[in-house]
Formats: C-alpha cells, sequence, structure tokens
C-alpha cells in the first residue's frame, strides 16, 4: 500500500497537529481513512513483475550459450537436439525462478515476524498496533528500547534521550522535550513519552534519505568459500573445453558440430545451480528454524550458528523462569514493611509492568493505598543510572521515591560506614540464598535528604530444562557462559544448581577503566559473569573472539545492541526491546535456553546439507569434465554425443532441488568450513568415477566388442546412475546405511531420473539403444563401484581424522611448552590446563 503515497497530498504535519486529540487519540475509523489515503507506513520497495524475473533467466552467459547451442542445432538440422536443448533452456529457467521464489517467500515470512509494532491510543485505548499500520495524527507512546517507527511531535511531560545516529551521524544520545520532533528509526536510549505522528512511510526523514542508510548486503565465509570453488571450476571446465575444441579443430572435425559439443559441454560441466541451491538451502532451514521459535533476520547467520562453541547466556529469563516472587523484606529506614512497599510501588510502573514491577505491585497487594497517590513525574528505570524515579503528591504532602540497584540507593542516600557495612551484610546473606535485591528510597519535599527505608529481596527460580539442556549443549560442544547483573553470591547459587560450576568472576575482575579484557584464556576459563553493565557484555564478546571462539551472545536491551552487533551470532531473546532485536542474528519468540539449542541442531543440519551439495558439485564436475577430456585428448573418441550430455544435466537438476529437504545427520560439535576435507573427498570421488568410466569403457569395446554408438549409450547410462548415486555418497562421512536415512523426496527423484534414464537408454530416446541386458550389466557396475567408493570415503575420512589428530596433539604440546616457558599474565582464580571449548573442533581460523 506504500505505492499510493501521492506527493501532493496535505501536509502531514497540519494533519497531525490539527484537531488531534492527545487523550482520546485519532478512531478506528478515522485511522482506516487515513490509512488508505497515505498508505502502508513502510519504505517503498521496487519489485519485480513475474513475466520480467522470469525472463531474465532467459539473459546471462549461461542462458547465452543454451541459446547459442540451439541456434547451431537448428543451422544443421539437428531437430532433436534442438528439442532437448530448449526443453533444457525452459527447466533452467523454471528451476531458477523456483528456487528464488522459494527463497524470496521465506525471507519475507521471516521479515513479516520480525514486524515492529506500536503503543498506539485509539478511541481513547491503548493497543499494539503493527507499525506499517500507523497514520498521521496517530498518538504513539515511545519507551525505553523501542525503534520509533515514525516521524513524530513529543507532546506532554516526560523527557527522552535518543539515539539518531544511523540518521543524522550524531554519535552521542540526543535529549527530547515536549514540542521537539523525533524521527523513524532512531532508538530511545533513556526515558518515554508520548508523541503525535506527523509523517509515515516515504514521506519520514527516514524514507527521504533511505537511500543513503541502506546496508550493504554480507556474504557468509561459507558462501565465499563455496562461491571460490565455483569460480576454481568455472576456470577449469573453461581450459579443458577449450582444449578439447582445439584438439578437435587441429583434427579437422566439423566446425559448427564441434562448437555445438563444447557450448553444451560447458552448460553441463559449469555449476550453474551453485547459487540457487545455497540460498533455497538456508531459506528452506529458516522456515524450519521459525518453527522452532527461533528468526533468523539474515539468512547467512544460519553458518555462524552452526560453528557456534561459546554461548554466553543471561541468567534473567534465558536460564530462569523470569517469575520473580517477593521475598521477606529487610527494614533500615522504614518504619513498617507496608511503607517500604508502597514507596517501591510508587516507583513502579503501572501499566505495563516488567516482571519487577509486577512482583512489587502483587507484593504490595490490593490493599495499598495507592490511588490515593498522585505520581506527577516518573522516570523509568534506565540500564545507565540502575535505578527507577517518581515524584508523589499525597495530599498536601510531596515527596519522591527511588528504587534500584542497591549500591546505587545506598550512593543516592549517602549513608555512613556502619549502615553500608549493614546493608553489604544483608546484600551477601540473600545472596547467598539465590536472592536479588533492590533497594528502596524516600525523599520528603524537594530539600530533604534520601532516606534508604530497606531492601526488597526477589527470587527468580532456574527454568526447570534448563540444567539438562546445559549439559546437552555441553555435549554438543558448545560452553555456557552466565552472563548477570546480579551479585556473584546469586549467580554462583543459580550456577551451582543448572551445573555450570562456580568460576563465577565479577566483570570488574577482567575489565577495568579501559574496558579492555586483561587476558582472553582467563575469560574463556570462567563459568560466567556477575555485576555485568551493557558495556561489559562487548568486551566479553571481544575477548572470547580474540581467543577464535565463535561467539553467541544473549541480550534484550536496548544497551545490549553493540554486543550484539560484534558477537558472531547475536541472539535477541524473547521479550526483548525493538533495538536489540534489529541488532541480532537470531530472535527468539519462545523464553528458555532449548529454543537456541534446537536452533544449533538445525543449523548443523543445514551446513551438512551445504556441504554435501559443494562435495557432490565438484567431484561430479571433476568426474564428468576430466573423463570427457582424457578420452577425446588420449583416444579420440567422443564417449557420449552432445545429447547425451544434455540429458544428463537435465536428469541431475531435480534430485539436486530435494538436497535442500534432505535429513541430514547433526554434528555432535561445532562445524565450519573446511575446505581441504571438501576437496580432497570430492577429488577421490571425482578421480574414482573417471576410473571407473574407463573401465566400463575398457569392457564395453574389448570384451563385448560393441560398436562405438552402443558405447557411447553404456557410458550415459552409466555417468546417469552413478552421477545420482554420488548424492547419497557425500551424505555423511560413514557407510551408506548410516542413519539418518535419505528422505523419501531425495530417494524418489533420484530414482525417479535414473528410471528415466535407462529407459532412455534402453528404448533409445534420442540415442542408440542397448535393451534391458546390457541396462542390467551397467546398473550391475554402477552398484559395485558405489560400495567400492563409499569404502575409499570411508577410509580417507579416518586418514584425515588421524591426521586432524596427530596436527592437534603437536599443537598440544607446542602450547604446553609456551605455557610452562613463557610467563601469562592471569587472575589467581584461572585453572590450569582448563579447555576453554568442550569438544570444540576449530576447522579454520576465523
Amino acid at each position: 500500500m506504500a505505492e499510493r503515497q501521492d506527493a501532493n497530498a496535505p501536509s502531514t504535519d497540519s494533519l497531525a497537529v490539527e484537531q488531534t486529540d492527545v487523550t482520546i487519540g485519532l478512531s478506528e475509523a478515522e485511522a482506516t481513512r487515513r490509512l488508505s489515503q497515505f498508505g502502508d507506513n513502510a519504505l517503498a520497495e521496487a519489485h519485480t513483475g513475474v513475466l520480467a524475473r522470469l525472463a531474465s533467466y532467459f539473459w546471462g552467459p549461461i542462458p547465452w550459450m543454451i541459446e547459442i547451442a540451439a541456434v547451431l542445432s537448428a543451422a544443421v538440422q539437428h531437430w532433436a537436439d534442438f528439442a532437448i536443448i530448449f526443453v533444457m533452456l525452459l527447466l533452467n529457467a523454471g528451476v531458477g525462478f523456483w528456487q528464488e521464489y522459494k527463497a524470496d517467500s521465506a525471507i519475507a515470512a521471516l521479515k513479516e515476524r520480525l514486524a515492529l509494532w506500536a503503543r498506539v491510543l485509539r478511541d481513547g485505548k491503548w493497543q499494539d498496533v503493527p507499525a506499517r499500520q500507523l497514520v498521521p495524527g496517530d498518538v504513539v507512546h515511545v519507551r525505553l528500547g523501542n525503534v520509533v517507527p515514525a516521524d513524530m511531535t513529543l507532546v506532554g511531560d516526560g523527557f527522552l534521550s535518543v539515539d539518531q545516529s544511523a540518521l543524522t551521524g550524531e554519535s552521542l544520545p540526543v535529549d527530547k522535550k515536549a514540542g521537539d520532533p523525533i524521527y523513524s528509526g532512531s532508538v530511545a536510549k533513556l526515558g518515554e513519552m508520548t508523541g503525535v505522528v506527523t509523517a509515515t512511510g516515504m514521506r519520514t526523514y527516514f524514507g527521504k534519505t533511505a537511500s543513503l542508510v541502506q546496508a550493504a548486503g554480507t556474504v557468509s565465509h561459507f558462501q565465499r568459500a563455496v562461491l571460490r570453488i565455483g569460480n576454481f571450476l568455472i576456470f577449469s571446465t573453461l581450459g579443458l573445453v577449450a582444449l578439447i575444441l582445439g584438439a578437435a579443430l587441429y583434427r579437422g572435425d566439423p566446425l559448427v558440430e564441434t562448437l555445438l559439443f563444447a557450448l553444451i559441454l560447458t552448460v553441463a560441466a559449469i555449476p550453474v545451480a551453485l547459487p540457487a541451491v545455497l540460498s533455497v538451502t538456508m531459506a528452506v532451514g529458516a522456515e524450519r528454524l521459525a518453527r522452532l521459535k527461533a528468526i533468523v533476520s539474515r539468512l547467512v547467520a544460519i553458518e555462524e550458528l552452526a560453528g557456534l562453541d561459546v554461548l554466553c547466556a543471561d541468567k534473567t529469563g534465558t536460564l530462569t523462569q523470569n517469575k520473580l516472587t517477593l521475598g521477606q523484606p529487610v527494614l533500615f529506614q522504614a518504619s513498617t514493611v507496608d511503607e517500604l512497599l508502597l514507596a517501591a510501588a510508587l516507583a513502579s510502573r503501572q501499566e505495563g509492568a516488567d516482571a519487577i514491577d509486577q512482583a512489587i505491585i502483587e507484593g504490595a497487594g490490593p490493599a495499598a493505598p495507592l490511588s490515593s497517590h498522585q505520581v506527577t513525574e516518573f522516570h523509568p528505570f534506565d540500564p545507565v543510572g540502575k535505578r527507577a524515579e517518581a515524584a508523589v503528591r499525597h495530599g498536601d504532602q510531596r515527596f519522591r521515591v527511588a528504587k534500584g540497584a542497591p549500591q546505587v540507593i545506598l550512593a543516592l542516600a549517602g549513608g555512613d560506614a556502619e549502615l553500608n557495612a549493614k546493608v553489604q551484610a544483608a546484600i551477601a546473606e540473600l545472596a547467598a540464598k539465590g536472592y536479588r535485591t533492590l533497594g528502596v528510597a524516600r525523599r520528603d519535599g524537594d530539600a530533604g535528604a534520601w532516606r534508604l527505608l530497606g531492601l526488597l529481596p526477589l527470587f527468580d527460580p532456574p527454568r526447570e530444562d534448563a540444567a539438562a539442556t546445559i549439559a546437552l549443549a555441553r555435549r554438543m560442544g558448545v560452553d555456557v557462559k552466565m552472563v548477570t547483573g546480579d551479585h556473584q553470591a546469586i549467580a554462583r547459587e543459580i550456577a551451582g544448581t543448572l551445573g555450570l560450576g562456580q568460576n563465577i568472576q565479577p566483570a570488574e575482575t577482567f575489565f577495568g577503566t579501559s574496558g579492555k579484557a586483561l587476558d582472553p584464556q582467563a575469560v574463556a576459563a570462567a563459568d560466567g559473569f556477575a555485576q555485568v553493565f551493557p558495556e561489559h557484555k562487548y568486551d566479553i564478546v571481544r575477548a572470547l573472539q580474540a581467543g577464535n571462539h565463535i561467539v553467541g551472545m544473549t541480550g534484550d536491551g536496548v544497551n545490549d545492541a553493540p554486543a550484539l552487533k560484534q558477537a558472531d551470532i547475536g541472539i535477541a531473546v524473547s521479550g526483548a526491546t525493538d533495538a536489540a532485536r534489529a541488532a541480532a542474528d537470531l530472535v527468539l519468540t519462545a523464553p528458555g535456553l532449548s529454543v537456541i539449542t534446537s536452533g544449533i541442531e538445525e543449523a548443523r543440519r543445514i551446513f551438512e546439507r551445504m556441504t554435501s551439495y559443494a562435495t557432490y558439485r565438484i567431484a561430479e564436475t571433476i568426474r564428468v569434465l576430466l573423463f570427457m577430456t582424457l578420452s577425446i585428448l588420449v583416444f579420440n573418441f567422443y564417449p557420449v554425443t552432445a545429447v547425451m550430455i544434455m540429458l544428463i544435466a537435465l536428469l541431475n537438476d531435480v534430485p539436486i532441488i530435494m538436497i535442500a529437504y534432505d535429513n541430514a545427520p547433526v554434528a555432535d560439535r561445532p562445524v565450519r568450513w573446511d575446505m581441504e576435507t571438501t576437496l580432497a573427498i570430492a577429488g577421490l570421488l571425482g578421480v574414482l568415477g573417471v576410473v571407473s568410466s574407463f573401465g566400463l569403457f575398457w569392457v564395453a569395446e574389448r570384451l563385448l566388442h560393441l560398436p562405438q554408438p552402443m558405447v557411447q549409450s553404456l557410458i550415459f547410462l552409466k555417468l546417469t546412475v552413478a552421477g545420482h548415486l554420488t548424492i547419497f555418497l557425500t551424505r555423511n562421512e560413514g557407510a551408506i546405511w548410516q542413519r539418518p536415512w535419505p528422505s523419501w523426496g531425495l530417494v524418489s527423484t533420484a530414482l525417479a531420473t535414473k528410471i528415466l534414464g535407462t529407459l532412455a537408454a534402453v528404448y533409445g530416446w534420442f540415442i542408440t539403444p542397448i535393451g534391458w541386458r546390457y541396462a542390467a550389466l551397467v546398473w550391475a557396475y554402477a552398484l559395485v563401484w558405489f560400495v567400492i567408493n563409499s569404502g575409499f570415503k570411508m577410509l580417507a575420512y579416518r586418514l584425515l581424522q588421524h591426521r586432524e589428530a596427530r596436527q592437534a596433539a603437536h599443537l598440544a604440546r607446542v602450547e604446553g611448552w609456551l605455557l610452562k616457558h613463557v610467563p601469562v599474565r592471569r587472575p589467581a582464580f584461572m585453572k590450569p590446563g582448563r579447555s576453554h571449548a568442550p569438544g570444540a573442533v576449530r576447522m579454520e581460523r576465523k
């Protein structure tokens, strides 16, 4: 609907200001009318029509080669060849279009799941609506962590500090007051206020400068590696085809037919479907992750998730239930418990309360005289000041109340050494029992001193599945580290319950005023971090990455955004702020750690599918192209005709599509792209394919004394059957019967295409017929070599693993010598010899 916005429409600023009652907002009927007039609150996107997208698949280097081949076939009146080439052109276009459609549909669905919502006043009631439905004149409430959904003018009381660096380049947050404008795309860093929408969609400041703030697309390590392989295969194919073409012309072969053969061989050998298969595989995997309540904001983040070996998990809501219960309050300068609870409840948000505020309000109970107290000013909790504060009027009385981190409230009250000692002792005693504490203070009048009323203990029990999930994560090679702003004693109590270990260190142990880690190895050795501020999370991630770890960091607040961006896989937990969700690679829609471990399992399956396809594609290119080249150069014999090459390419396309849906195994450790192993296995399978093809060539010519056309048909059937069998060899590292078994979709499509190839060879569809007897011989020959290839593959993997084990042992010896002879500064608590990432295998430095 964004395209309906008209540049000549009335000024949205005037519409927003005129006749807008900020106490009731717009009516639903008026909002609907304005939505129809101004369109969706969304940036205009360039959409290519279906026909234009389909036509694009007939334009480009590969389509050009197929089209030239079709023209050459028509020129020499090879109409059967022309028909097959034409079908190949249509099929390539159809498959490419379908794959792009699947990937785009998946991405669109993910964007829909990640769409922003806004708190809007309509018909006198506050409600949450999709941000794209905002219209000029809407009254919108913006609070800490929200991404501003549209251009607005602030009204009413309160204060707001916004980060608009992405729009204006200002590095520091900007303080705003009533009457000031705020712009779509900026982030609320402190406070909360209400505003009236003045512009939406392309009329916003962000919309007008959208072309200046577009983020460039990124390419993952896996994509770069596979595309390097693709480029290598393309240049190798062009070189070998040029060699074949030169030799054929030197021998005086017909020019047109030789050129036709070279074009078709190039098209068949080049891995045209490489990017499309990768995109579809990741898109299909992203859909499955979304069903597991884990939404990826970038498809390429799937690879990082598969290689994750350190997960820094927030305690609250991820390891615990985020269902706080109020314990027995500790009084200091409050006369009664009711006085303490009333002050705490007045310093809490009444509407849309978070877990802490809700627990306090419920603890105060219905008897608390909240209705007789008027809150005239409210400053919500922010992660920098670590406290919430409210100005209250009760009859003729005026006073202020505050609640927050005990050390902050204690500093506010300015107690003496004796009071400080009592507070610290009470905090430590409660923390040892697993309670986190909040301090509550009150100041009478404007000139009075703050009084520390007391402490409120809060308990957040561990999630029932947390301990089992942590144990599972460790078996998967992922080291889980607790990150919490709570006291060290609380963190140790929860960590002991969850089986995380007791090496929980305060963040200040590692990070001084410079914010730099003392020792990455010491950070990696800790089981968790307590008394963590948001800026510490960023430093923790940097320190772990310096130790060559692939790091995941969870977060929910606006100040967590830098750490989520820096992490290899930033994870916004369920209920996270808009800013955290925008910075994260993975957005969870259900609480708990089990969502993350399920996501890791699925990401590793996706990675295995992509690795399987890359290995298959390399092996197949080597098998076909090297056999062709050697046959033509050494024996002056064309083992297959141009028509056969096209049939092989057509029959190969269908099973390749189903790789994205295969039942891939789950690696028991973090996986990273290993180019050397992939090339070794693919090269081995490719060379064995060449040997087996020459073996059949020798049998057909020397033992069976078959004429050349029948030899070519036998080779065609062998390449078709054996090529599809290679897909099942590259699925895993073990025996072909090793679970998980192939999906029915992969088996059925591979079997169907093999049957079609067999029927074409038996009955002579476009090629010389060979009959059922020779077809059965080829099948038996291919199956025997399938078993032989499987044995060689398993042996190769064992040799490679043995070599890796020897290299790892050598590196361990070198590290041990260095640790013994080279002094390294470490905190006293660090445990010598501890493994930094249990079970993790690093295949490549990132």
